[in-house]
């Protein structure tokens, strides 16, 4: 869509005051409104250095002396807060610079709060992160077929500068804060990590030199003969140190143009690609020029990944951006790879002055000018957020459609809200499209929601019917918020040229295209593409252990070069690793084609196999105990059976409770400690039209039904009941316990009407759901769907029951359901290859191969995806904050596994039948439960009896 023919909306919103705000319906505390505050205040024209280890408070912190060759630093923990005294001659704006250097610890981030005189100054400045460095742990190996594989990566600790400044990328330069004249404080708070302070420095806020005050305080010098013809080509692959541990070279066969280039072999010739794509990620090369003189830089990327969109970066030469049109260096979508020579906007090459020696060039991603648009839509997604819920309270979710509910009587700041919301929304529309000359379907929400907004407050009356779909468009404005501050980009090389030196030709004309077709084609026949890391074809069946995996093949490539660069290699035991669909397992096993170990199987697989005499009894091996001892019990419960062990844990999980703390104040509600304090705000909750969100039986997932029954179990163990007897020969759910856990679960929807089939994501990142009782990896979730909300919402503790000890002394618990992934080992004759399968799976589910998966797959997938590991000591550390660890560590103590037994399957299934009986029918919870543990009973016998195992 060419940009003259994109409609035009200037005259819905010229000549309003699009600042203004209507009380109740505002974001507070944001950036913008602080800066707005301090506009007449002046800019810093001094620095100020502040002695960090000469601090006024604090706590988890100690001063090191010789340290990393300063004298002295000062440590801060995770958990540290440190306060220092600061006096300002003139009041005004500074930056915030530190210098520091991370220590080994989790390998994320770190994140800081900072205050200004006790406060903190606006939401933002709660979240500061500070990156870590990364690196190559080895040469790129070759596997036996001769395809590189990449090497894992590894942290390297030197010290780092750094900002203050916006983690979203919203905000380009860094954070400014005010200062008032004499006495102030700033304070340091550790959200996550441990580092190292050498600096701390209040910094004058100067702008940056254009290009022509750049020459001008740049030398002239004359180049040789030989430094006017110098050409250096840095293949992006060969990067010295990153910010994030995904950022790893990659391989590309789809253009003849990538360098190195191959049809039949992988070969890692990029890097960038959808892991790079976050603002404040970078990538930093060296390079090395003859003599001193003027060079040019050229890029040679490509950004395919979204038609319409811009990828920005900015450049570093050795460690400063040189000057201005360098913050944010502009990639346009293109199929092909392009040369993009760093020029003015009249296409003259930028001319860099390099001393004689080696540098570094990094490329930060940056929103750039799209920052601002997408800062002010996400305040706008908030704003409209509050509006939907302030009209929840009266028209509830689904509003009757006829009837006249007065909004803009009740509410008439509301209608005024949406009248000036939609003004504001048209605005970003022309200034998106400005920016990148089209409309994309990512803004074209943006612009329905404002047309909506435009006639509910024209016509309040239409609120109601239209209520859900505003829901869904504020959600998709939110989800477009996440998709368009995505920076996609792939580096080829990056070419340092003398001024005169000409750049080969890029060009991919049709005859090579073709070329490169025709040999993709012929290499399809007999290149196996899908085969990961060595494959050992030729040796024979005892001499090596065949994996399957029935997971991605993300993780299955990750598995296999961990295999290779590590087990392999201590072991001397060759591992072949295959990924298969979960379905195709039973059928090889009964066939006799299985392997030897399978991985993330069910946690039912085991003991269904088990029964039918298909998978090993790990009891046989010595020493399984002191494998087993690195996990919490309840991790491997559902893998017992008649005395014997039949797989090892390799993932649990749990639920806790997630919290929006900003509609919890809104409420004047305190998080819940037991279900009782749960049950007692529930009348302010639903008083609100809002709701919370349990486990359900209706849980539908991908839009089939995935029963979950956790929170009935939880609350079978809390009132201290059992699900199985002793021996594992009938269910006991029907004595009292199970009766009273099944009345007060079941009383939750049918008694206090909460939601059976909820979106509890959607919900809770809209605030329609303040409180919600989710497996705890739906933090991975919220964490990367929701950033609007980012610092408003946490997870703690799953409700208890209260109890009173043997001492009388009362206490809380929180017995908590928990299920998992796990390893087993299928039957085999073979001693020799059982031995060094039992060595594979003792590797495996090792503290440090737990660690580098879960560290590498969170690499390569981003935070969505973190590993649930099973291994405790291995949890402790992946990337997850010291608070979060001690809320995890406390709900995981208190799990209690589920047995798995001969019937089993007729235990869930059947109490899905009470549940929705009571649920659909509203029958008696007492009597339904009797009924159905009898039919529970007759199945569990019948099985027992089916495999010659013992009966009552």
């Amino acid at each position: 869509v060419c940009k003259k023919d994109v409609d035009d909306y200037h005259e819905k919103y010229e000549g309003y005051d699009l600042t203004s705000d209507v009380e109740g319906v505002s974001r507070e505390n944001t950036y913008t409104e602080y800066l707005s505050q301090h506009e007449s205040d002046a800019l810093a024209t001094q620095d100020i250095d502040l002695d960090v280890c000469d601090y006024t408070q604090g706590e988890d912190v100690k001063i090191m002396t010789d340290y990393e060759g300063e004298k002295e630093v000062l440590y801060t923990g995770d958990d540290s807060s440190v306060t220092w005294e600061v006096n300002v001659e003139k009041a005004g704006l500074y930056n915030v610079f530190l210098e520091y250097l991370t220590v080994e610890s989790r390998g994320v981030n770190i994140e800081r709060v900072l205050e200004i005189n006790g406060e903190l100054p606006f939401t933002g400045a709660d979240t500061l992160t500070f990156s870590r460095l990364w690196t190559d742990s080895c040469e790129v190996r070759k596997d036996n077929r001769g395809n590189e594989i990449r090497p894992s990566q590894t942290e390297s600790y030197a010290w780092q500068s750094a900002y203050c400044k916006d983690t979203m990328g919203y905000e380009v330069d860094p954070y400014r804060f005010y200062l008032k004249e004499g006495k102030n404080t700033i304070t340091l708070k550790a959200t996550t990590e441990p580092m190292v302070l050498r600096k701390l420095t209040l910094k004058a806020i100067n702008e940056r030199k254009t290009y022509e005050q750049y020459i001008q305080s740049s030398p002239e010098v004359t180049m040789s003969e030989e430094g006017k013809k110098f050409s250096e080509v840095i293949q992006g692959e060969d990067s010295t140190v990153r910010s994030d541990p995904s950022l790893y070279a990659k391989y590309d066969r789809s253009s003849p143009n990538t360098e190195p280039y191959s049809i039949t072999k992988t070969v890692l010739n990029y890097i960038g690609g959808e892991t790079w794509k976050t603002a404040g990620q970078w990538i930093q090369w060296d390079l090395t020029v003859p003599e001193d003189g003027y060079y040019n830089i050229t890029i040679k990327g490509r950004q395919n990944y979204e038609r319409g969109a811009v990828s920005c970066r900015s450049l570093y030469i050795d460690g400063e951006i040189p000057f201005q049109g360098l913050e944010k260096i502009e990639f346009g979508y293109n199929v092909k790879w392009d040369m993009n020579t760093l020029a003015d906007s009249e296409g003259n090459p930028y001319r860099f002055y390099l001393t004689k020696g080696t540098h570094t060039i990094r490329l930060e991603v940056t929103l750039g000018d799209l920052g601002v648009i997408l800062n002010q839509l996400q305040d706008s997604v908030y704003r409209m957020n509050k509006m939907y819920r302030k009209i929840l309270v009266l028209t509830g979710a689904t509003p009757d459609q006829y009837r006249d509910y007065d909004i803009d009587r009740v509410y008439p700041e509301v209608v005024e809200a949406m009248g000036l919301e939609a003004k504001r929304l048209y605005k970003l529309v022309d200034d998106f499209v400005a920016y990148s000359g089209q409309k994309s379907d990512k803004i074209a929400t943006v612009q329905t929601t404002a047309t909506q907004l435009e006639r509910f407050n024209k016509k309040p009356q239409k609120i109601p019917k239209q209520f859900a779909s505003f829901k869904e468009g504020v959600a998709a404005i939110g989800t477009s918020i996440l998709q368009m501050s995505e920076s996609k980009l792939d580096i080829d090389s990056i070419y340092i040229t003398a001024a005169d030196v000409k750049l080969p030709e890029n060009h991919e004309g049709w005859a090579k295209r073709a070329w490169h077709e025709i040999k993709s084609f012929c290499a399809s026949f007999i290149v196996d593409y899908n085969a990961v890391g060595d494959v050992y074809e030729d040796a024979k069946d005892d001499e090596v252990v065949t994996v399957w995996v029935l997971a991605g093949r993300d993780q299955s490539t990750i598995l296999k070069s961990l295999v290779d660069d590590n087990f392999v290699s201590q072991t001397g035991i060759k591992v072949n690793i295959e990924l298969i669909a979960v379905d195709a397992l039973l059928n090889a096993v009964v066939a006799g084609n299985g392997p030897d170990v399978v991985i993330t199987a069910a946690n039912t697989t085991a003991v269904d196999y088990a029964l039918r005499n298909a998978v090993e009894d790990l009891t046989q091996f010595d020493d399984l105990d002191e494998v087993l001892s690195q996990f919490y019990e309840s991790a491997y419960e559902p893998y017992k059976y008649e005395g014997g062990v039949y797989a090892l844990p390799e993932t649990q999980n749990f639920n806790v409770m997630f919290y929006r703390s900003d509609v919890m104040d809104e409420l004047g509600l305190d998080v819940p400690q037991t279900w009782e304090d749960l049950i007692g705000m529930l009348p302010t909750i639903q008083g609100k039209n809002m709701t919370v969100a349990l486990p359900s039986t209706e849980r539908k997932i991908a839009n089939t039904a995935n029963p979950d029954l956790s929170m009935f179990f939880s609350l079978v163990y809390q009132n201290d009941g059992k699900i199985y007897n002793d021996n594992n020969m009938k269910t006991v759910v029907d004595e009292e316990p199970g009766i009273k856990a099944f009345e007060d679960y079941t009383s939750y929807f049918n008694d206090f009407g909460l939601i059976k089939e909820i979106d509890f994501p959607t919900r809770f990142r809209s605030g329609e759901c303040p409180i919600g009782i989710a497996d705890y990896t739906t933090y991975n979730t919220l964490v990367v769907s929701a950033p609007e909300i980012k610092g408003l919402w946490d997870f703690t503790l799953m409700p208890g029951t209260e109890k009173q000890d043997a001492q009388g002394n009362t206490y809380i618990d929180r017995s908590n359901h928990c299920w998992g992934n796990c390893t087993m080992m299928i039957k085999m004759n073979s001693e020799s290859r059982k031995k060094k399968a039992w060595e594979f799976m003792k590797w495996w589910v090792s503290t440090e191969t737990q660690v580098e998966f879960g560290r590498e797959l969170e690499s390569l997938l981003g935070a969505s995806a973190r590993y649930a590991t099973a291994n405790k000591n291995a949890f402790e550390q992946l990337s997850w904050s010291s608070a979060q660890v001690d809320v995890l560590q406390e709900q995981w103590a208190s799990c209690i596994g589920f047995r798995e037994i001969a019937g089993g399957y007729y235990t869930t299934q059947h109490l899905t039948n009470a549940c929705r009986k009571v649920f659909n029918d509203k029958a008696d919870p007492r009597e339904t439960l009797l009924d159905y543990s009898r039919t529970i009973n007759e199945e569990i016998t019948r099985k027992r009896e089916e495999f010659g195992l013992p009966i009552e």
